[in-house]
């Protein structure tokens, strides 16, 4: 499936398809099996409701790159009223922030500043901030800021970071994360990244993966497995259970509207699960790299759009 995987991160690019996509009432009814609604009060109801079926949530407010500084600072107020409401309605909730839209590409300078604000909230309002990794080109960068914040004895326990499977650079990663006691994510990754900085064939991000998985379950720190590969979920489980970790110390994290019914037994298995939530106008590139990672999600839409 690596022509359609390109096809549709193709599309996440297209700009003519996206405006229309995102201003269409088709593409609103498209989006909605992976996208939690377009304002912040609708990703609330639905994280409330996720809660009640004993999962936990990281809210996304989705967007990506700004071209302005008033721009970086009108997307993390967002999550800030964030914080604000996941207190408020005692939510089993937190966020998870990208840089380029805290303003990274117009200055690192102000994408830091931006998150330390939010790290600072977050701590205050006893939640957690996730940093999301971006393509590659941004790895360095989002490591930089997030060790540097995550040193501030202050706000210790109250940021972390992704980690791509796919990236040559991550076992290296993952050991410095760990000696400095930062919270990891792991996922596979959903860029398109170039041979020379990544894995180009899944069996290899799969080994990867699974290596990097149980260094993280190995740690006396609290990450997240990202995956809905049932043999990465069940490679997890294994080693948990020969090592005896318990499932306190982790969990499984996997994305709104995919394999519900996985997450599903794995609570009923008593396994921590976390639903990233995305919500926002600006869902086009999520939806898409959605399509691109799982050619099943295309088939869900193609038999299910008539019955909504």
């Amino acid at each position: 499936m690596p022509v359609l995987r390109s096809f549709f991160i193709a599309l996440s690019h297209n700009r003519l398809l996206r405006r229309f996509s995102e201003r269409s009432r088709l593409g609103v009814r498209l989006s909605s099996r992976f996208v939690a609604g377009m304002k912040i009060d609708d990703a609330l109801r639905v994280a409330a409701a996720v809660n009640k079926q004993g999962i936990a949530v990281t809210l996304d407010s989705l967007g990506e790159s700004v071209t302005t500084e008033a721009e970086a600072h009108a997307a993390a107020e967002i999550y800030h009223r964030l914080l604000d409401a996941i207190a408020a309605h005692m939510l089993d909730a937190n966020i998870s922030v990208k840089l380029t839209q805290m303003g990274l590409n117009l200055s690192p300078a102000l994408a830091e500043s931006i998150a330390e604000s939010l790290a600072r909230h977050a701590k205050a309002k006893g939640s957690f901030v996730r940093i999301d990794m971006e393509d590659s080109s941004l790895t360095q960068a989002t490591l930089d800021i997030v060790r540097r914040l995550h040193a501030k004895p202050e706000l210790r326990g109250a940021i972390g970071i992704v980690i791509q499977a796919y990236l040559y650079r991550s076992m290296a990663d993952i050991e410095q994360l760990l000696s400095e006691h930062i919270r990891v994510r792991l996922c596979k990754g959903a860029y398109s990244e170039p041979a020379e900085v990544a894995y180009p064939r899944k069996t290899d991000v799969d080994a990867n993966y699974t290596r990097l998985s149980e260094l993280l379950l190995a740690s006396p720190i609290y990450h997240g497995l990202a995956t809905h590969d049932e043999a990465m979920i069940a490679a997890a489980k294994s080693f948990a259970s020969r090592n005896a970790i318990d499932p306190s110390r982790f969990e499984f994290q996997m994305l709104f509207g995919v394999r519900r019914d996985v997450q599903r037994k794995l609570v009923r298995e008593g396994y921590n699960v976390r639903v990233y939530l995305p919500f926002g106008k600006d869902w086009y590139p999520y939806f898409m790299r959605r399509l691109a990672e799982r050619p099943a999600n295309v088939l869900f839409l193609a038999k299910n759009f008539f019955r909504w």
